[in-house]
């Protein structure tokens, strides 16, 4: 990696955002004291979470309402 050249045209380098992200979205969720989880239904709530942190829940909605619609159809 080009560190210098990144550093230079102002990107972030290093990790933290990324972990501190992962800590908030995932382990706020998964990790709470009592939880259980199924492999399939902790990566549906996962997925769900990132979609709404990354503010895209209506895309995401608006989206599943057009699959729902073209299932119907076909």
């Amino acid at each position: 990696m080009q560190y210098g050249t990144f550093r230079a045209a102002g990107y972030f380098i290093g990790s933290g955002v990324v972990e501190a992200g992962c800590k908030t979205v995932i382990g706020g969720r998964c990790k709470q004291s009592g939880t259980f989880w199924s492999e399939p239904g902790a990566r549906n709530i996962l997925a769900l979470r990132c979609i709404h942190s990354s503010r895209r829940l209506d895309e995401f909605w608006k989206h599943r309402r057009r699959q729902h619609q073209n299932f119907r159809r076909g």
